[in-house]
């Protein structure tokens, strides 16, 4: 498979540093949450350095897990070693996915809708890689609640918050971007990560587990 061009490589080595700091601090215990119940065969879509992976309950047969960072995907095939299921990771981009049609059962995202170019495009891509009873699940920072906060969130994603993080977007609205691209949200947990006194333009976070409708 031809590799897929990266934009952002210095913020891939941010995040692999960083993110095992926000797994300890409780991003571990969202993760389980996310994959809990999970069975047969899993699409990951920017599977990033393999933080998911040691939390794939047993029920699942086989985790694709596509990542087109190469730096970040050379971390992702060390945790995979170790997973307690069979995970095999590709390079692959989440609006080209290297699967064909309703062959998984269910799709996961973590933090990948907040950066891609088009969250409709992604998730149509999604659609069309899952079965027709197939599962989403999300885990991602999302737009605030407060009207105050969205104008902040509106403001850093209209200047210097994507080019600075890897094409993060902190107000996207993506419970109606997954509505709207054909599936039916099941269960909606909002929270707060960090959960501190201090709010932060990223602080307002969603787990969704949508299903896929025709």
């Amino acid at each position: 498979m031809p590799a897929h061009k990266i934009s952002h490589p210095l913020f891939a080595r941010f995040y692999a540093r960083v993110s095992p700091a926000m797994d300890a601090g409780g991003m571990a215990a969202r993760r389980q949450q996310l994959l809990a119940g999970l069975t047969g065969t899993v699409i990951e879509v920017g599977a990033g350095n393999g933080l998911n992976f040691a939390h794939y309950p047993a029920g699942v047969t086989r985790v694709l897990a596509v990542e087109p960072d190469p730096f970040l995907r050379r971390i992702g095939l060390h945790s995979a070693a170790s997973a307690p299921v069979p995970v095999e990771v590709t390079d692959g981009i989440a609006e080209e996915l290297p699967a064909g049609d309703g062959t998984f059962d269910a799709a996961v995202a973590t933090f990948v809708l907040c950066s891609v170019a088009s969250q409709r495009t992604v998730l149509r891509e999604i659609h069309r890689v899952l079965g027709p009873d197939g599962q989403l699940r999300l885990l991602e920072h999302v737009r605030a609640g407060s009207p105050g906060w969205r104008r902040v969130q509106q403001l850093l994603d209209a200047t210097i918050w994507p080019a600075v993080c890897g094409g993060d977007h902190t107000g996207r609205d993506t419970v109606a971007e997954v509505r709207s691209a054909g599936f039916t949200i099941e269960h909606l947990d909002r929270f707060r990560f960090p959960d501190m006194r201090l709010t932060l333009p990223t602080s307002p976070h969603l787990i969704a587990v949508a299903s896929r409708t025709t």
